[in-house]
């Protein structure tokens, strides 16, 4: 009976910092950066001459500009992201990116187009508020506890 409850309280009441929160944040990190980077970025350096040319400029930095802030956005934020170092600033400078990309270029948010940078942005907020979790660079570099001050007692 004690393990049924036991087993009730881990999938339903919520928890500070758990292991498996930290797992979510990890898989949440893999799966928008590397997406990010491999769909997004990667794509933009590679394509850099063809998209220069039509490249949208919300800043009013110049086509040129814009496009190298994207890219760099887009490739250093994902890697540092996806490796959990710097976890909250990658994801503050994705999220700038992202709210620029829905607010001022997918204008057709209407008909659905802006659809895609709003989920990037919604889990760049996420990890911007969560951080990297104990699976990260960030929790080894900076020596982040794998418990809270809660289950601590303090």
């Amino acid at each position: 009976m004690a393990n049924t409850v036991y087993m009730f309280k881990k999938l339903f009441v919520p928890s500070d910092d758990s292991e498996l929160t930290h797992m979510a944040l990890l898989v949440a990190r893999l799966c928008f950066g590397l997406t990010m980077l491999f769909n997004h970025g990667i794509l933009k350096i590679t394509h850099f001459k063809e998209l220069v040319g039509t490249f949208q400029d919300p800043l009013r930095v110049g086509p040129e500009a814009s496009l190298i802030l994207v890219a760099l956005a887009e490739v250093v934020g994902s890697i540092l992201l996806t490796v959990g170092f710097f976890t909250r600033i990658a994801a503050a400078v994705l999220v700038i990116d992202m709210f620029v990309a829905f607010l001022m270029v997918d204008k057709t948010v209407m008909q659905g187009e802006g659809e895609l940078a709003f989920l990037y942005l919604a889990g760049f907020v996420v990890l911007a508020i969560a951080g990297g979790g104990m699976f990260s660079v960030d929790a080894v570099a900076f020596g982040q506890s794998g418990r809270s001050r809660i289950q601590k007692g303090s």
